[in-house]
């Protein structure tokens, strides 16, 4: 199928995102992108959708100009990472409200069938470039030592991921979905945000410094709804740095090498 899109209304590091028909978007992933990894996103996208979560229903995987997309309800608003620098005094409220939805998400009872969160750790682990075979020995044993769970896990969850709108917020972008340890799940969005306060990926002070307000926040409100994830979350933070460095960004490679390094 041909089609005339437009001008693309944002951008990931996959794929663009269009206007598609009335309330719906497409997510047109780029054509290194492949195929299979695109149809495990839907499968992933509808499992989260039937339990209840508040995210956009999928639609059909289609061909258009010779690429691949996914249609998804299309949510109206912006995300909080967009929201929040232009309106600083949301960040007390928006900082309670994902960590209230993130306990929600935790707290989930139904169990979608989507992959092991230690399969996932794992892997990333293992194909991390950066880390030393020394401490990468030293974090998988680590790792084995860690309680499994059963929880839904987003494994991407920071405020580029939840829209804000009149209908209220929207998790989105669930392809790293998985089942296991919330705490897992929680020292990930921990390491996003104070990585990027810490290094190059954000350059302006001020931003630096609502980073970091916005993240002590989040964090001391999900501690006082789950006082007992403290200790256990601090154990998981080295290994979550290890397997971020996978992701092979630059700006934050030093920092998360440092972080891996204080597994015991």
């Amino acid at each position: 199928m041909d089609k005339e899109l437009g001008t693309p209304i944002a951008y990931g590091a996959t794929a663009e995102i269009y206007a598609w028909e009335e309330g719906q978007i497409l997510k047109l992933f780029f054509d290194w992108f492949d195929r299979e990894s695109i149809a495990y996103e839907a499968r992933v996208a509808r499992a989260v959708h039937a339990s209840g979560v508040p995210v956009p229903a999928v639609g059909e995987i289609v061909e258009l100009n010779g690429r691949t997309g996914l249609i998804y309800e299309r949510v109206a608003g912006a995300s909080l990472f967009e929201v929040m620098p232009s309106k600083p005094w949301t960040i007390l409220r928006y900082g309670r409200r994902l960590a209230e939805m993130h306990v929600e998400m935790h707290s989930n009872p139904l169990k979608p069938d989507i992959p092991r969160q230690r399969q996932r750790l794992v892997r990333k682990i293992n194909q991390a470039k950066a880390l030393p075979n020394s401490l990468r020995e030293r974090i998988l044993h680590a790792l084995a030592k860690m309680p499994d769970g059963n929880q839904l896990c987003h494994n991407d969850y920071h405020p580029g991921n939840v829209m804000a709108s009149p209908a209220g917020e929207t998790i989105i972008d669930w392809i790293d979905a998985s089942l296991g340890n919330p705490q897992a799940d929680l020292a990930r969005s921990s390491i996003i945000a104070l990585g990027a306060a810490a290094s190059s990926q954000t350059q302006n002070m001020v931003e630096k410094w609502m980073v970091r307000f916005f993240h002590a926040v989040y964090l001391r409100h999900y501690f006082a709804l789950r006082p007992k994830a403290r200790e256990e979350y601090g154990r998981w933070l080295p290994i979550v740095a290890a397997a971020r460095l996978s992701e092979n960004i630059p700006e934050v490679e030093q920092w998360l090498l440092a972080q891996a390094e204080k597994v015991p």
